[in-house]
């Protein structure tokens, strides 16, 4: 098959681009490379430097006629969605309409969109939370996610182009950006690697579901399947807070480093961690990577 992948110079999407060349398919990457890296795109990929709002998209997608097309492309920092909500709807609600558009009228068979459990769920009422658990986002970016999902669910039911959304819980791996606000194992690995202190928000006991980045690709690669339609937890349903994490970094970093904490950031969920079942029943996804090894694996990478 021909896969367009959206955010394909990123840290998930490029894994899922790998996997899928390695498959055989033909992978097209379109990228703008904002936070994207020109290293991370797989050299037997074809890649179109542009913005998923780019008026030139839907000529893009008549000229490839793609058959898939995996969106990963975002604006994912949830504090930048906070601090402008208008950037944020621009990127994560115009620009996916942009691709959806252009899928629609290029006949495109099928959509895989990156949503975030993380988020669209807000402050859980049970937990792990399940694909049933109500949907109350409390960040632009949490909306922008949950908004994606149901002008998805509007091309299927209303035009017949089906999708998959993932909701992601906390997913982490190589090639995580460690320079962001976003993605605290990596921003944590590289600072004990590099001696510096690095410092956690609030007093440290906020938990979340840590997915290695290996297992998400095997989903996507899954979602390939045509029966694999509609909303799917990727999540491990094991919570970890923030100290925890701190203090296996430290220990596979062999640094000194102690605990230093700093006032807890507005906003921030306290606890998040999701069911796998439904994909686990329907399809036989379960998460493989122990927490420990899988922070073994992020920390090697980030030595080099």
């Amino acid at each position: 098959m021909k896969i367009a992948v959206t955010g394909g110079a990123g840290f998930i999407a490029s894994h899922i681009a790998d996997a899928y060349l390695s498959l055989g398919h033909e992978v097209v990457i379109i990228d703008n490379l904002s936070t994207g890296k020109r290293e991370n795109i797989p050299s037997n990929a074809r890649f179109i430097e542009m913005d998923v709002n780019d008026p030139r998209i839907p000529a893009v997608f008549m000229d490839e006629q793609f058959d898939i097309v995996n969106h990963h492309a975002a604006q994912m920092d949830v504090r930048v969605s906070v601090q402008d909500p208008t950037y944020d709807a621009r990127i994560n609600i115009l620009g996916g309409i942009n691709i959806y558009e252009s899928a629609l009228r290029s006949g495109v068979k099928k959509i895989i969109f990156a949503s975030s459990g993380g988020t669209v769920y807000g402050e859980q009422e049970y937990f792990p939370a399940d694909e049933r658990h109500p949907t109350k986002p409390i960040s632009p970016y949490g909306i922008a996610k949950l908004s994606n999902e149901q002008y998805l669910y509007y091309y299927a039911h209303v035009h017949g182009l089906p999708s998959v959304a993932f909701r992601y819980a906390n997913i982490y791996g190589p090639r995580q950006n460690p320079h962001g606000e976003a993605g605290v194992i990596a921003i944590f690995a590289q600072k004990l690697l590099k001696g510096e202190q690095p410092v956690i928000n609030g007093d440290g006991l906020q938990t979340r579901d840590y997915v290695y980045v290996g297992d998400v690709v095997e989903a996507n690669v899954l979602a390939l399947q045509p029966q694999m339609i509609g909303a799917y937890n990727i999540g491990t349903g094991i919570e970890t807070d923030v100290n925890t994490l701190f203090r296996h970094l430290r220990d596979l970093t062999q640094s000194q480093c102690e605990e230093q904490h700093a006032p807890a950031k507005q906003g921030e969920q306290m606890r998040s961690v999701l069911s796998h079942e439904r994909i686990f029943a329907a399809f036989g996804w379960t998460p493989k990577m122990d927490i420990v090894e899988g922070l073994s694996k992020t920390v090697d990478s980030f030595r080099f």
